[in-house]
């Protein structure tokens, strides 16, 4: 599956969040209703909109997009954020209110859970995507997430299709897409979570009838149906499958790695696959690019700091053997 390109090779549209993140380490994850001593806490900027295009721009990916933010104090965290990444400042959109704000737990095994208030981020607004016409237009790929609302996003994507821009939806948090959501998305990424609230909604009838990653293929055909050219579904430490056209599977194995921290893997993984397919690679190679993205960023405390450049993949691939393969 070769995808369409009209765009401007390398570079890409993000249709961003940005929230305050904060992270704690607890020696283990939370049960309900217990609390826990932190033996750390650290705040930085992040959102999963803003972690994929500052994992894209470290990649060498020219990246335009909408980055929404309030009038609180926490607004003032997004510009020295954005710059330091080496994106424009330009991305910035104000709406009045709060800006978004997270809060993870990392336990000593580097598992996570999280909650985000999206604050700004649900006021972006169509017309405000409009204005970026152009921009979505001449992009090489156009890139969304679910901190924001479904109408910016489907107005970015009708003018992504309508130029024949390739667009990438990571559906997280979750909620079922609309279909016609769906018909504008040509490349669908979840983890495990997500893939089984799309199973059980699409394919009722097959739901719990047996492994997921086997199941990935008949999700992949119901996708497909409704205009999705790709999924892409990650399982952690036993990797990711890639069915393409609703019939091709990829295989990528996870590479093996000591985990300190696995927050914003899922970002790192989307964006090296976004990158290497905005560059032209192949699917293979994109989809060992965007494991070796999410293998070093868990090796790696904070969000930002572990997210990794060129010649760090490079030579994180040189080192390891495991590649793309059928099944």
């Amino acid at each position: 599956m070769t995808l369409r390109r009209t765009g401007h090779m390398g570079s890409a549209f993000v249709l961003g969040s940005f929230v305050a993140a904060g992270t704690f380490r607890v020696d283990r994850l939370p049960r309900p209703g217990e609390s826990l001593l932190a033996s750390a806490v650290a705040w930085e900027a992040g959102g999963k909109g803003f972690n994929v295009a500052a994992g894209l721009r470290r990649l060498g990916v020219e990246v335009d997009g909408l980055i929404p933010v309030g009038t609180d104090h926490l607004a003032a965290l997004a510009e020295p954020a954005l710059v330091r990444m080496g994106l424009p400042a330009s991305m910035i959109r104000v709406h009045p209110g709060p800006t978004g704000i997270g809060v993870g737990f990392v336990g000593a095994d580097g598992e996570n859970c999280l909650a985000v208030h999206p604050g700004a981020n649900l006021l972006l607004s169509r017309e405000t995507v409009r204005a970026s016409a152009a921009s979505i237009a001449s992009a090489a790929m156009v890139l969304a997430q679910f901190e924001i609302g479904d109408d910016p996003i489907a107005e970015a994507f009708a003018i992504a299709r309508g130029a024949g821009v390739p667009t990438l939806l990571n559906p997280s948090p979750f909620r079922m897409p609309a279909r016609d959501l769906l018909a504008s998305t040509t490349i669908l990424v979840v983890n495990e979570t997500e893939a089984e609230a799309l199973f059980g909604s699409l394919c009722p009838g097959r739901a719990g009838t047996g492994p997921l990653r086997a199941a990935a293929e008949g999700l992949a055909r119901a996708l497909h149906a409704r205009g999705v050219e790709a999924l892409a579904i990650t399982f952690g430490a036993a990797g990711a499958r890639i069915v393409l056209g609703g019939s091709t599977i990829l295989d990528q194995p996870a590479y093996p790695v000591a985990a300190i921290d696995t927050m914003g893997a899922g970002d790192a993984f989307t964006a090296g696959l976004a990158a290497g397919l905005a560059a032209g690679r192949p699917w293979d190679a994109s989809c060992r690019m965007a494991a070796a993205c999410g293998a070093l960023m868990v090796t790696r405390a904070g969000i930002l700091d572990g997210l990794p450049d060129p010649g760090e993949v490079t030579a994180f691939l040189s080192a390891h053997a495991p590649g793309t393969t059928a099944p």
